[in-house]
């Protein structure tokens, strides 16, 4: 599972540092380390949506205030449902 977080000044305006500090903490503590790889990447195209976000190629937009919302719906849940 690969996470792609958008670190362009736009989305960096938007809270994109956090979101990607978030994402980092909930990852390792929840020993998924080893299940999904977390990166960076400057402009996304989608500057207007928020921090923008790709989760093995599906669009996300994200914001400091739903990036635990998400990781628990869109990689926790999948995960388990595995």
């Amino acid at each position: 599972m690969k996470i792609t977080v958008c670190i362009g000044s736009s989305c960096h305006l938007k809270g994109s540092r956090q979101v990607v500090e978030q994402l980092k903490e909930l990852i390792t503590a929840h020993g998924l380390e080893e299940d999904v790889e977390l990166s960076g990447t400057f402009c996304m195209g989608k500057c207007e949506q928020g921090v923008s976000a790709t989760l093995d190629d599906q669009q996300f937009s994200l914001s400091p205030e739903n990036t635990k919302e998400f990781f628990e719906k869109n990689i926790r849940g999948v995960l388990a449902a595995k």
